[in-house]
């Protein structure tokens, strides 16, 4: 039994597998991912990227569709990148922003003394607005990761939290 996923490269993007890395580039950026995985075999050939195994391990069976999922979103973050964008919501006391090199510096959080940080994985760009963060990039993994440690860095503790419902929230995916 064969297990066979086909990544058709978009026009415009080139890619090239070797020494088990990916490496993907396209009007965006470039990326490059570390693919190596025992009976996972992946070859390009006639515009497509070509995922196999041969093993009929569950495990096996879906790192091949997980590799064809990482394929993707190497295209699509080198054709049109990412964009995560997050409201900030507070009730009484407002948060402020600050960006610092690659770390969020968050002031005020419920009125808190101490700031909060969060740190901003490197190829990622943070933009402040009035009470929205928008976070964009061509790797899908590090703007998400960005993201979620933003969120969690607004985490509520100690708190009732249908009281308390302050924090950065992730609101749009895109």
């Amino acid at each position: 039994m064969v297990v066979e996923r086909r990544v058709t490269i978009p026009a415009g993007i080139t890619a090239a597998f070797t020494n088990f890395t990916m490496a993907v580039k396209g009007p965006k950026g470039e990326l490059t991912r570390d693919m190596r995985y025992p009976g996972v075999n992946i070859a390009i050939t006639d515009g497509e990227v070509v995922i196999t195994t041969e093993s009929s391990r569950k495990r096996v069976i879906a790192m091949v569709g997980t590799y064809a999922a990482h394929v993707k979103n190497m295209f699509d973050g080198v054709a049109q990148g990412y964009e995560y964008r997050m409201k900030v919501v507070y009730s009484h006391f407002p948060i402020q922003l600050k960006l610092k090199g690659d770390i969020l510096e968050i002031n005020n959080f419920l009125g808190e003394k101490q700031a909060r940080y969060a740190r901003v994985s490197p190829g990622v760009k943070v933009a402040i607005g009035n009470d929205e963060v928008t976070i964009t990039g061509i790797n899908k993994d590090l703007v998400g990761a960005t993201s979620a440690k933003i969120e969690r860095a607004t985490k509520v503790r100690k708190r009732d939290t249908r009281v308390f419902q302050d924090g950065i929230y992730i609101v749009e995916k895109a």
